[in-house]
């Protein structure tokens, strides 16, 4: 393979393939202040649904999104929580992203308003762990989630790198 051969592959944008879409009840900010780690909060995740072509079922109370709040207000989120599957198989999900706002759309956002999802980024890196078989392919791929926040819950649009 030529060195033409390999800066052309490295640089061809790869391609996208919707998968499925959680809406998530969450709970109220619950702010732990400023820690060792930064300004730190948690967000419990209530339940909500998973729908798709690829995958159906639902997201289980219990889960949280631990979060950490840099000072130019870009918020850092690791969300882990379990979907049960339509047909019953438990999945793992550990959701780590980035939520980047100006800071007029963070102040709304931090009163309770709905803002447009396209004012601000949310994009997040998915994995996957099952003892499923038949889900096994959530472990062996890459995702990138689109995602949006409202006051009482977070939808994510999941897209299998292909």
């Amino acid at each position: 393979m030529s060195q033409m051969d390999i800066d052309t592959f490295i640089q061809t944008a790869p391609s996208l393939r919707f998968a499925f879409s959680i809406k998530a009840k969450v709970g109220p900010i619950q702010d732990l202040g400023q820690t060792a780690r930064g300004h730190r909060r948690i967000i419990d995740i209530l339940g909500g649904e998973v729908r798709g072509p690829r995958l159906e079922g639902e997201i289980l109370p219990g889960g949280a999104d631990w979060q950490i709040v840099r000072p130019d207000g870009t918020i850092e989120v690791v969300a882990r929580y379990t979907i049960r599957s339509a047909a019953g198989a438990m999945i793992y999900v550990q959701n780590d992203g980035l939520r980047v706002a100006s800071p007029e759309i963070l102040e709304r956002m931090s009163k309770g308003e709905l803002v447009p999802p396209g004012s601000y980024h949310f994009r997040t890196a998915p994995r996957f762990e099952t003892s499923e078989p038949t889900l096994k392919w959530l472990e062996r791929a890459t995702f990138v989630g689109v995602a949006t926040r409202a006051p009482d819950r977070v939808a994510i649009g999941f897209h299998e790198v292909l």
